[in-house]
């Protein structure tokens, strides 16, 4: 930097007016200048004179009887109260999504908080995420989020860091950490925990031992419907803790299901000793989301030939295992006036999306997507879906009452196959086991005529998001005892 020119000195100088001036106000102003200009030549090349001549400058100005009489600035404040003075005050709600694969427990979370301020709640809700995650979605509007960095589960189960260059236990530290400063900082009324109980490599267990010692927050776990096979369940949850955190923990178990589908408590046998906090909220209406879809998915279908053309929607969650399914779509007859979309999901190994792409060259009808933040416009404009059997997935099915093939996993976990086969018995959807997967099969469910649209949200209960803000409601008034209710 170059040396200070001393008249630019003496310029600065015959800007400060004189004590009796009517700029008076001026004053703290040049004070401010010279101090930054004093910070920015102490980390530079001038020469201890020059530093010396602006302390002094300073030194004067300080005690000048014009600065004196000024009165101090005050910087500008938020027009909002604090929120520990509001009256009534807002509740806060933490939520918690472990990440590892795929977007359905975020984008859970993302649409209850949605609901919950949609309902006029006033709710101030802070998300915990994966970083990338939770820059992928829309999120809704009055909600933000801390973030994590990213967890891998391995098809053995094992857990790796997905970016970092660190060991799982070193990562899992790591997160446990930034929830724990979180919750300690923000201080909720109620956290929303998803799915684990105890977290991915139980990185929740401090977390929740400090609130339920020292702080007034209500525990929620929420649930899917259905977890896995009974015998995997009441083998897991046992052996890994699940059951004790729920019964020490948790102050109700919110599960987002119909148990007209599927009752787990039933089911499944290992609720028995806190049946008393479960709820079942129905399951989660997804056509709310539709107001949080950004303008990369309400273009692509603004892109799309108008009706009556026809859309058949192929998605495959995630989309790590996804692959057989869309190559298979890729190759089936979709028929002269339909147009054909695939959206392959964030986690298809990069070959088998070489591979698709590729495939989809041959077929002008068929287009690949990558990822869309949010599917639901593309889900709205499909006359036919053609899916694997996740929850969210199943979830705007029914929402959108949709006609739709589900092509279930099976191995390792059979969740889905477990739904699909209740859908299929109550008559909502077809079902097609992988192992009879193919262009064929897909073509031929494509050309029958499958009748008029389903009237799904007669049939099952979808009212899971007009439910929740209630039972937050009963939730901060300590009035979550009872019996397993809808």
């Amino acid at each position: 930097m170059k040396k200070l020119d001393f008249r630019a000195e003496a310029a600065i100088v015959a800007m400060a007016p004189p004590a009796t001036s009517s700029g008076d106000g001026d004053v703290p102003k040049i004070v401010e200048t010279l101090e930054f200009a004093l910070r920015a030549l102490s980390a530079s090349s001038a020469t201890p004179e020059e530093l010396a001549e602006i302390r002094r400058l300073l030194d004067g100005m300080r005690t000048s009887p014009a600065l004196r009489a000024v009165e101090p600035v005050t910087p500008p404040r938020s027009h909002l109260p604090p929120l520990s003075a509001r009256e009534p005050p807002l509740p806060r709600i933490a939520t918690y999504s472990q990440g590892m694969h795929g977007f359905g427990h975020i984008r859970r979370n993302a649409t209850i908080a949605h609901a919950l301020r949609d309902a006029g709640t006033q709710a101030v809700i802070l998300m915990i995420a994966e970083a990338w995650q939770a820059g992928a979605i829309p999120m809704p509007e009055g909600v933000d989020c801390v973030t994590l960095p990213g967890l891998r589960k391995e098809a053995n189960g094992g857990l790796n860091a997905r970016f970092l260059d660190v060991s799982d236990q070193e990562l899992i530290t790591l997160r446990s950490k930034v929830i724990r400063k979180a919750i300690k900082t923000f201080q909720p009324d109620v956290l929303l925990v998803d799915y684990l109980p105890l977290g991915a490599g139980g990185e929740l267990v401090r977390t929740l031992e400090r609130v339920r010692k020292h702080g007034r927050t209500r525990c929620v776990l929420g649930l899917r419907e259905v977890l896995q096979d009974p015998e995997t369940v009441r083998r897991t949850w046992s052996t890994d803790g699940w059951l004790d955190a729920m019964r020490d923990y948790y102050d109700a178990i919110w599960i987002y299901g119909d148990p007209a589908v599927f009752d787990p408590v039933r089911e499944y046998g290992v609720f028995d000793g806190v049946a008393s906090k479960v709820r079942y909220t129905g399951y989660l209406d997804q056509r709310q989301r539709l107001e949080l879809a950004g303008a990369q998915a309400t273009q692509l279908v603004t892109n799309l030939p108008p009706p009556p053309a026809k859309l058949a929607l192929c998605v495959v969650g995630g989309g790590v295992d996804g692959y057989a399914l869309a190559e298979a779509f890729v190759a089936a007859d979709l028929g002269s006036d339909t147009t054909g979309m695939i959206v392959t999901g964030p986690y298809m190994p990069p070959e088998s999306r070489h591979r698709l792409l590729e495939s989809a060259q041959r077929n002008p009808r068929c287009e690949v997507l990558e990822f869309v933040p949010d599917p639901v416009p593309l889900i709205n404009r499909a006359d036919r879906i053609i899916a694997m059997g996740g929850y969210n997935t199943i979830c705007e099915v029914l929402s959108f009452e949709k006609h739709a093939l589900i092509v279930p996993r099976v191995h390792p976990e059979p969740e889905q196959w477990i739904r699909a086969q209740r859908l299929r018995d109550l008559g909502l959807i077809d079902v097609l086991h992988p192992d009879d997967l193919s262009p064929r099969a897909l073509s031929e469910w494509l050309a029958r005529d499958l009748g008029p649209l389903p009237t799904h949200r007669s049939r099952v209960d979808v009212g899971g998001l007009t439910r929740i803000p209630t039972l937050l409601a009963d939730l901060l008034n300590g009035a979550v005892t009872g019996t397993p209710t809808v």
